[in-house]
């Protein structure tokens, strides 16, 4: 909560102190982010309530506090809680944020935002190369662990969601971005949910997606001479807040398979329950309720 308190009223100070653009008006935002922006004024106020007026205006203020939200519900609204206290170094790139496990040489969970104008762009993949990741400390995953290891390097986050930017499709080859996934599965299913997300994202404007392995073992495969653990299954969470907000999740063996969309659906609950993650956490109770309890692929 102080991290939160923190960077809620610094934000607010931050933008008391540059031009606002005024013309950005409440109704920019769906009901559900309308939602969002009370709730962090109401936090704002509660632990702030000099620093907010110091903005200015009531006019300034709102804007401000619309501003804030613009990127609170960009990025913390993504953060996972860990029930099970795993490893973890957060990273930030350019296209999503991961958490990374230094002693499984994966990540635990990687997020991000996927827009209608992201689905799309000149930036290619061709000739990009899988490449360590200097910003984590060795050992740690390597191309070469995955050589003749009979495991596909699978993105976490996609190649496809960052055509947009090409620092951002760079980025997706770190190996901190990456688990051994089965190669059936990779170019197969999950590769379909990749598609899928992105026909959601120009559907709707804009999804939210955490996707990760799952080692439901205590004792794990690995590979490569740096131990890079192999993940028994995959989880991926959408959230749409879009319209009337919704949310829906996804596990995956392992393994190669073509099976329908529905055998691998869930709700986001049954996903935290089987993860230990606590996922969009910094949605407002109502909301985060309605959208992780219950899920229908016919809305999507």
């Amino acid at each position: 909560m102080k991290q939160f308190i923190i960077l809620c009223l610094g934000a607010v100070m931050a933008l008391s102190s540059c031009d606002v653009n005024q013309g950005r008006a409440g109704n920019h935002y769906s009901k559900a982010e309308r939602q969002l922006v009370k709730h962090v004024e109401k936090e704002a106020q509660k632990y702030g309530k000099e620093l907010v007026e110091r903005v200015g205006s009531k006019a300034r203020q709102r804007s401000a506090k619309q501003e804030y939200v613009s990127k609170y519900d960009e990025s913390e609204l993504l953060m996972v809680k860990d029930q099970r206290e795993r490893e973890s170094t957060i990273l930030y790139r350019k296209g999503y944020t991961t958490s990374y496990n230094r002693d499984t040489r994966i990540p635990n969970w990687v997020g991000w935002v996927l827009t209608a104008d992201h689905t799309s762009g000149k930036n290619k993949r061709n000739n990009i190369q899988f490449h360590e990741d200097y910003d984590v400390e060795s050992p740690r995953a390597t191309h070469y662990d995955y050589m003749r290891s009979g495991f596909d390097r699978g993105h976490m986050c996609p190649a496809g969601d960052n055509k947009w930017d090409a620092k951002a499709i760079e980025q997706t080859f770190l190996m901190t971005n990456i688990c051994p996934q089965d190669g059936g599965l990779n170019r197969g299913d999950w590769n379909d949910l990749e598609i899928k997300c992105r026909n959601w994202a120009r559907e709707f404007g804009k999804v939210y997606i955490i996707c990760g392995p799952i080692l439901y073992n205590q004792k794990h495969k690995t590979i490569g001479k740096d131990k890079v653990t192999v993940p028994e299954a995959f989880f991926k969470v959408v959230l749409c807040l879009e319209g009337n907000p919704k949310g829906i999740g996804f596990i995956y063996k392992n393994q190669s398979g073509k099976k329908d969309l529905r055998n691998y659906t869930n709700s986001i609950d049954d996903v935290e329950r089987i993860t230990g993650f606590d996922f969009f956490s910094n949605l407002p109770d109502d909301i985060e309720t309605q959208v992780e309890s219950t899920y229908d692929l016919g809305e999507w």
